[in-house]
């Protein structure tokens, strides 16, 4: 890993550690356990990946799962939805964001709540949950348990674990504890040997970030040479550097159906629209490869 990203996911992950430690004095896990079991019940993430993906491949054929992406802003691109902030904070609604994505054929959404690096926050799951019905992926950099009962408690229906940033038994104790609670995880991995202990989980959902963590370049090879490597009975999710139609043919050709897209989306003033003119466009590819 490059000393740049290095870097980066130190200083991500300090961060976290000191957030948990505040978040407990403020709320015990007591009590943020009575607010997870108060929480609507959860929608499944899983479920609709798997159904959308067997739809895709069925002899009917059909749109691709896309998990739609409510991302702000990051560390190296900086803010990244174009539309201005305001002092009030009413120049990003996630709920309208969400609402859009979700007229315009996403099949999940996910919502980065970080709020130092990613310019998220946790108030937005609440505001999305409210807006749509679809299921949400919190994302954020967990790595003790108390996140996980928190997501659970925030409204969210699955989270994400980054095998970047975890040993394994950290990996295999906030599975459990997302089980326990009704959570879907989507795991996070890079490469051989992260996928070798995402194994380990019982998670269907393998998500494979085409960024490779020493250079931050982006390749769709990543998602195909990982996949070939994966053991049956996984779904793969690709991450990262899916901007066109063309980039989503590419990979359905490797029997990829699943995709968390949020920054080709998030650049444009109306993300839903992205997202639907996107949709229209590998609509059209399938039906010019039908001719």
């Amino acid at each position: 890993m490059s000393s740049q990203s290095t870097h980066i996911l130190d200083q991500i992950m300090a961060r976290k550690r000191a957030e948990v430690i505040q978040a407990r004095r403020q709320k015990p896990e007591s009590r943020l356990l009575e607010e997870s079991a108060a929480a609507p019940p959860v929608r499944g993430f899983a479920a609709a990946l798997l159904a959308k993906v067997a739809q895709c491949r069925s002899a009917t054929g059909g749109d691709p799962a896309i998990i739609a992406e409510i991302k702000r802003g990051s560390p190296s691109k900086g803010r990244i939805h174009p539309e201005p902030p305001t002092a009030d904070g009413t120049g990003f609604s996630p709920a309208t964001i969400a609402q859009g994505y979700a007229e315009h054929g996403a099949t999940c959404l996910s919502c980065l709540t970080d709020r130092d690096f990613f310019m998220g926050d946790d108030a937005f799951i609440a505001a999305i949950r409210q807006q749509v019905s679809l299921p949400v992926l919190r994302k954020d950099f967990l790595f003790d348990p108390y996140q996980v009962v928190q997501s659970r408690a925030l409204g969210a229906d699955a989270i994400l674990l980054i095998l970047a940033v975890l040993q394994r038994e950290q990996s295999l104790e906030l599975e459990a504890a997302a089980r326990e609670l009704g959570l879907d995880v989507l795991v996070e991995i890079h490469d051989e040997a992260e996928l070798e202990r995402a194994h380990d989980l019982k998670t269907p959902l393998f998500g494979i970030n085409n960024r490779n963590l020493q250079t931050f370049d982006t390749t769709l090879e990543t998602s195909i040479r990982l996949a070939e490597r994966m053991e049956a009975g996984r779904l793969v999710v690709s991450e990262s550097g899916i901007h066109t139609p063309q980039d989503i043919a590419r990979l359905q050709a490797k029997e990829i159906h699943a995709f968390l897209i949020g920054e080709a989306f998030m650049r444009e003033q109306e993300p839903g629209a992205a997202l639907g003119k996107m949709l229209t466009a590998c609509r059209q590819q399938r039906q010019n490869s039908a001719d």
